[in-house]
């Protein structure tokens, strides 16, 4: 399990999101190569400063607030820091479809920002800091009437000035220490077949 402190800068808007948690799982499969398979994310969403408008009236009318979401995009590799995620935007005046990402996701390739420090052994707990300030941001996407004015309210699509930096840490159980109703369900699903 594995929970972030992220901040993110995007076009416009520099925010500090709410946590994000997520659960995975990697080990070496039969034949000795990297397997991973994909568990969970969740985050709360996090408001905007100045909501649609980009003005105090705007941050603090309930018609006009404006939030974000990280969702998780489709893809990740914690071997080597890939991770894509959409960043879904709420509002009363937008569709629960307006999200930046929508086609396709904002894939992320996160380098270490120094190195990790263990905290506990029992139970182990690691810490650690990453970031990307490589990643091309798009413009939202299906947003109804409002897509075009987001995208000017966010500056987006942008290419470069981009940041996510988080502070993050994670703990983990090795297979033959879990329950032995879940070592079962690994058992099975490694008879059927490689992890995809």
């Amino acid at each position: 399990m594995h929970t972030a402190a992220p901040k993110l800068t995007m076009g416009k808007i520099t925010l500090a999101l709410a946590p994000i948690t997520m659960t995975h799982a990697e080990g070496p499969l039969p034949d000795g190569t990297g397997g991973q398979v994909w568990g969970a994310m969740h985050s709360a969403p996090t408001a905007v400063p100045g909501g649609l408008t980009g003005t105090p009236a705007g941050a603090h009318s309930p018609v006009t607030g404006l939030a974000i979401r990280p969702e998780y995009g489709g893809s990740s590799d914690f071997y080597t820091g890939r991770l894509s995620l959409r960043f879904r935007l709420l509002s009363p005046l937008l569709p629960r479809s307006c999200t930046i990402g929508a086609s396709e996701p904002v894939d992320f390739q996160l380098k270490r920002s120094g190195p990790s420090k263990w905290v506990s052994q029992d139970p182990p707990v690691i810490e650690f800091s990453a970031y990307d300030d490589t990643f091309s941001a798009p413009a939202p996407e299906r947003c109804g009437p409002l897509t075009g004015f987001l995208g000017r309210r966010l500056g987006l699509p942008v290419a470069t000035g981009n940041l996510l930096s988080y502070d993050a840490s994670y703990t983990f159980k090795i297979y033959d220490r879990l329950p032995q109703a879940s070592a079962a369900a690994h058992s099975a699903a490694s008879e059927a077949g490689p992890i995809h």
